[in-house]
């Protein structure tokens, strides 16, 4: 069988363009994690913060952790956390102006952050036989996607 891989899209002809996208997903926590992340009492530091840091870098860095991502200049990155009934929920936003758009970088971001928070809240979130019976990350989409005009 014939391999079809023919390497990373040329991109180099289509317009330089606003682009947008927006990702989210869920870690699914405990009540207890939960109090630790709304009151700020992780042993590890607070966890929106350090796992904002995280989806910035992820968001940054995906060229190097997706083979088929072109470099993007971001020029604009914002990272939301909000705590929901059954978990922590990240959504990240991400802008450029190239040519082509952002959805893997918001994806990376979203993934990251939850995972950092995860890391964070590991030693709440282990059973007595150190397994994660309820912990899980749920719900990674794009939430939207947009380019604006190639005028702007």
């Amino acid at each position: 069988m014939e391999d079809s891989f023919t390497g990373i899209i040329d991109v180099g002809s289509k317009p330089i363009i606003p682009r947008e996208a927006v990702a989210t997903g869920l870690l699914l926590l405990s009540s207890e994690s939960l109090d630790v992340v709304a009151n700020g009492r992780s042993i590890k530091g607070d966890v929106r913060e350090a796992s904002t840091i995280a989806a910035i870098q992820a968001v940054k860095e995906t060229p190097r952790i997706l083979p088929h991502c072109h470099p993007i200049p971001i020029e604009g990155c914002t990272v939301d956390w909000s705590i929901e009934e059954e978990g922590l929920r990240c959504t990240v936003s991400v802008r450029t102006h190239w040519t082509t758009g952002v959805e893997m970088e918001a994806l990376c971001g979203v993934n990251a952050g939850l995972l950092c928070a995860w890391d964070m809240l590991k030693s709440i979130e282990k059973d007595s036989e150190g397994q994660y019976p309820s912990s899980q990350i749920d719900g990674v989409r794009v939430l939207s996607k947009s380019k604006g005009d190639p005028h702007d």
